[in-house]
Formats: structure tokens, sequence, C-alpha cells
């Protein structure tokens, strides 16, 4: 038997995500996940990324400053 310890792909990522990420939990009516899919998605754009262009766009809409939201995801194209 092998005593080594086999590396745990998914409990690696959850431990990196705990680390590196913040979680919201978002609760939606039967049917709007799939309509924001459908209709507002960019193409190749993840629910997540627009959820995230949305709050960005908000912000800018409502006079807030935004650079602080850019620089905590400096890889997000904004």
């Amino acid at each position: 038997m092998n005593d080594k310890k086999q590396f745990d792909s998914v409990k690696y990522r959850n431990e990196y995500s705990a680390k590196a990420y913040d979680r919201v939990n978002l609760t939606l009516y039967k049917g709007q996940k799939a309509w924001i899919t459908a209709q507002m998605l960019q193409p190749g754009e993840s629910l997540n990324a627009y959820i995230q262009r949305a709050i960005r766009a908000q912000v800018v809409a409502d006079g807030g400053d935004v650079a602080a939201w850019d620089a905590l995801a400096p890889e997000r194209d904004t």
C-alpha cells in the first residue's frame, strides 16, 4: 500500500478560494438566473463576471470611486 498522501485538488481549490475570495450568496426568483444568462451576458461571460460588471457600473453611475475596486481585482478587465 502506498503511504504517500494523494494530492486532493478539490481540497486545494477550496482552501485557495477561502483565502483569496469573499463569497456573497445571491438569491433570485425561479427563472431569473436563466433569464440573466440568456439575455444579459456577453458572449463567453460568466454570471459571476456579469454581476461584478453590473455592481461596478452601478457604483460609477452613483458617482462612486471604483479605483479601490479595480485595485483589488487587477486581473479583471474594466
